[in-house]
């Protein structure tokens, strides 16, 4: 299949961004909050990075109709325990996705993915995100995931794009999430592609 992926400098520096705020706890990188909480730093690059710029934070609850079937919807794509007439503020919104990602997606791919928390970076982040967006047990069974346990990350950044329909439909949107994204959005596989530093097995 050919590559259509390519690194970039963009998602570099917010690769180096995150690293940097970084403590390693058993060679697993963590980022601590100003309450003192020690957060898995793929965690912290997905959201910021791909999440919060491509799901849009809205802080009324809203019924997601391209979902089948629609689904309420809030904050950063939050699907969880949503009901009509729900707000939140922006603050609100971060703890909901912060929360999810720590407690839910990320163990779900540390138990999917044998040793998911020491591979790259950068992949962590894409997989996480992919999670969030088409949620952990799609992803788990996907060729994304499956590349990732054998180490072929070039591969597993590849096969995720595949995730760009809604609906049956390609989205434009969605195509552009998966991939290199836009002038103003990092791309999960552009964000993927662009930390990798472990070459696939031959």
């Amino acid at each position: 299949m050919p590559n259509p992926l390519k690194a970039s400098g963009r998602a570099r520096a917010a690769i180096a961004a995150v690293v940097a705020l970084s403590t390693s706890i058993g060679g697993v990188l963590y980022v601590k909050t100003p309450g003192g909480q020690q957060i898995p730093a793929a965690v912290v690059l997905a959201s910021n990075t791909l999440v919060k710029p491509w799901e849009g934070e809205a802080l009324k609850a809203y019924l997601d109709r391209v979902a089948k079937p629609p689904i309420w919807t809030i904050c950063d794509g939050d699907t969880q325990n949503v009901r009509p007439g729900m707000v939140e503020t922006p603050a609100g919104c971060n703890n909901r996705l912060v929360t999810r990602m720590t407690q839910e997606f990320y163990p779900a791919l540390q138990k999917c993915v044998v040793g998911f928390d020491h591979k790259p970076l950068s992949w962590q982040a894409m997989m996480l995100s992919l999670s969030w967006n088409i949620g952990s047990w799609k992803a788990c069974h996907s060729d994304a995931a499956d590349y990732g346990r054998r180490n072929l990350f070039m591969s597993s950044c590849v096969a995720a794009t595949r995730y760009n329909k809604a609906g049956g439909k390609v989205i434009i949107g969605l195509k552009k999430r998966r991939e290199n994204g836009d002038a103003q959005r990092i791309g999960e596989a552009e964000l993927c592609v662009s930390g990798l530093e472990i070459k696939e097995a031959k």
